[in-house]
C-alpha cells in the first residue's frame, strides 16, 4: 500500500474514531448521576418550579434523548460547542479568551522539554556510566517522579516570596489593567485588520516581555516535570542504536562523532520519541491543570478545573473532545513521519 491510500485509510479510520468518542463521551455524562441543572438551581436555593422548568427547557434537558444526542453532535462537530451551564456565554468565547495562554504556556513547555531531553539523552548515551549518564539519569528521574504543583510551590518560594524576581499569577502586570484600562488591559498594539471577526495585531515588545516574565516560573515547572521522560526514553533507544553494526561502520569511515550520533543513530532511533512527541502535543490544548491552579494561570487547565468543581457539563464534553481530537490527529501525523523518516517501514 502506497503513502496516498494509507493517508485515505487513515483519514477514514479516524473519521470512524472521532464518532466513537463523541458517542462515548456523550454516554458518559448521560449516565453520571444527578442533574447538573437541578444542582445548580439547588445551590442557588430556587424552590420556583417555573424557574427550574424554564432552565431545563433552555439547556434542552426537557427534550428526548435522541434529539439532545443529535444537538450535542451538532455543537461538537460545527465548533460551538454549546453554551456553559454556569456562565450561560458559549463555550467556544470560553475557549478562544484562554487559547492562547494555553499555547504560551503548553507550547512553550513542551517544545523546550523534547529538546532538552533529546540533547541531555544522547549525550548520556554517548557518556554511558560516566558522571554525566549518572548524574543526568539521577535528576531526570528525581524531576520526573516530584509532584508538579510540589515543585511550583518550591520555584514560588524562592522566586517570588524570597527574591522577588518573578510574579505569582497572571499572564501579564497587575497595573496594566488600570494604566492601559482603554485598551483592554494591554499595551497598544498594531493592528493588521480582521479575519472571521477575529482582531489580528502585532503585540508590542512591552507586552511580550510582560507575558515572558509571567510565563517563567510555571514553564520551568512544566520542564522540570516533563524533560526526564524524554531523556530516559531518547538515552534508552541510543544505546540499543549504538551497537549497531553500522554505527561501528560510520565512525571506521572517519565521521565524526556528532555526525554519527545525530545524523545516523539518533534518526534510526527517533521512531519511538515521533510517538512521544506526537502524544504530548496531542495533548497540548488540555492546558495544565494542577500547575496552572497554583500559579493561577488563565489557561484551558484552570478551566477545566474549575468547570469539574461546578459541574459544567456542556464545558466538559468540550473538554474531553477537544483533548480527544488532538490525541487523534497527532496520532495520525506520527504514523506519516514514521514512513517519511524510516524508509524501512511499509504502509499495509
Amino acid at each position: 500500500m502506497g503513502l496516498r491510500a494509507f493517508i485515505i485509510k487513515r483519514a477514514i479510520f479516524s473519521l470512524f474514531l472521532i464518532l466513537f468518542v463523541l458517542t462515548l463521551n456523550f454516554i458518559i455524562f448521560q449516565l453520571m448521576p444527578g442533574n447538573p441543572i437541578e444542582i445548580f438551581v439547588g445551590g442557588l436555593r430556587a424552590r420556583n418550579p417555573q424557574i427550574i422548568n424554564e432552565l431545563l427547557a433552555q439547556f434542552g434537558f426537557d427534550q428526548p434523548l435522541h434529539v439532545r444526542y443529535l444537538k450535542y453532535l451538532q455543537n461538537m462537530l460545527t465548533g460551538q460547542f454549546g453554551a456553559s451551564f454556569i456562565s450561560g456565554d458559549y463555550i467556544i468565547k470560553q475557549v478562544g479568551e484562554r487559547l492562547t495562554n494555553t499555547l504560551l504556556l503548553m507550547g512553550t513547555s513542551t517544545i523546550l522539554s523534547i529538546i532538552l531531553g533529546i540533547i541531555l539523552g544522547v549525550i548520556a548515551a554517548h557518556r554511558r556510566g560516566g558522571i554525566f549518564d549518572n548524574v543526568s539519569v539521577i535528576a531526570s528521574l528525581l524531576t520526573y517522579s516530584l509532584p508538579s504543583f510540589w515543585m511550583g510551590m518550591i520555584l514560588l518560594l524562592i522566586f517570588f516570596t524570597n527574591l522577588r524576581w518573578f510574579p505569582n499569577a497572571g499572564t501579564y502586570p497587575r497595573e496594566w489593567a488600570i494604566i492601559y484600562s482603554s485598551t483592554g488591559g494591554l499595551p497598544p498594539r498594531f493592528v493588521l485588520g480582521n479575519l472571521f471577526g477575529l482582531e489580528i495585531a502585532i503585540p508590542s515588545l512591552l507586552e511580550i516581555s510582560g507575558r515572558l516574565w509571567h510565563l517563567f516560573l510555571p514553564t520551568l515547572t512544566l520542564v522540570l516535570f516533563s524533560y526526564g521522560g524524554f531523556l530516559l526514553l531518547t538515552r534508552a533507544t541510543m544505546l540499543e542504536t549504538l551497537s549497531e553494526d553500522y554505527i561501528v561502520t560510520a565512525r571506521a569511515k572517519g565521521l565524526t562523532e556528532r555526525t554519527v550520533l545525530y545524523k545516523h543513530a539518533l534518526k534510526n532511533a527517533s521512531l519511538p520519541l515521533i510517538t512521544s512527541a506526537a502524544l504530548s502535543f496531542g495533548f497540548i490544548l488540555t492546558g495544565a491543570i494542577i500547575s496552572e491552579q497554583v500559579f493561577t494561570y488563565p489557561g484551558l487547565g484552570k478551566w477545566t478545573w474549575d468547570a469539574i468543581n461546578f459541574r459544567d457539563y456542556p464545558a466538559l464534553q468540550a473538554i474531553f473532545y477537544i483533548i480527544a481530537l488532538c490525541v487523534i490527529v497527532a496520532n495520525f501525523i506520527s504514523d506519516i513521519l514514521y514512513g517519511i523518516i524510516d524508509p524501512r517501514i511499509k504502509y499495509g
